[in-house]
């Protein structure tokens, strides 16, 4: 994103495409079926249920746990919303530029919801429902989980770039003067 230059007009949407990303991603992670899954098929868990046969499920909603992770999940998610929303109108402007270290601070935010969100639903469903115990039985995290940490991955790197783009202000305007290194003798 530097190395094109903030004057650029495409590369100071490149951002806002990155969160638009993330949404999607955080969409697929808490609707998708395949958080977990045993190599078997014998179950097949997401954030909201586990199911142990085609017809039996559970829901997760009954364990606290459960409960944490989804609200901190979906929390997230409402800011990362609010965050690609806001992310359009600083930068349409100079006057709005102040947003974008606030729009960084919220990210931030948002990504630690989600890394707490993403230990905490592995380790207390082992811990739950004792899948150590099944011998022969691989249980995998598939790829909604995945798609959960690829959407946590950017917004960490965007609220990174949002908390230093102020300090890029006249280059992301357009209006930083060109810097020579040659030096007459």
């Amino acid at each position: 994103m530097l190395g094109c230059g903030l004057a650029c007009g495409r590369c100071r949407w490149i951002l806002p495409l990155l969160l638009f990303c993330a949404i999607v991603f955080d969409i697929i992670a808490l609707a998708g079926r395949g958080w977990l899954k045993s190599d078997n098929d014998s179950q097949e868990s997401s954030l909201w249920s586990r199911c142990t046969s085609p017809g039996t499920c559970d829901s997760l909603m009954e364990y606290e746990w459960g409960k944490a992770a989804a609200a901190l999940l979906f929390c997230g998610f409402i800011i990362l919303v609010i965050c690609f929303i806001l992310s359009f109108f600083a930068l349409c402007g100079s006057q709005m530029l102040v947003f974008l270290r606030m729009i960084g601070g919220l990210l931030a935010l948002a990504a630690v919801f989600q890394i707490i969100c993403l230990i905490i639903y592995p380790v207390k469903y082992n811990q739950t429902f004792h899948l150590s115990e099944n011998n022969g039985v691989t249980y995998i995290y598939t790829w909604a989980y995945g798609f959960g940490w690829a959407a946590t991955i950017i917004l960490t790197g965007c609220a990174f770039f949002f908390c230093c783009l102020p300090n890029y202000a006249d280059d992301l305007l357009g209006s930083a003067k060109p810097k020579y290194f040659y030096t007459s003798p």
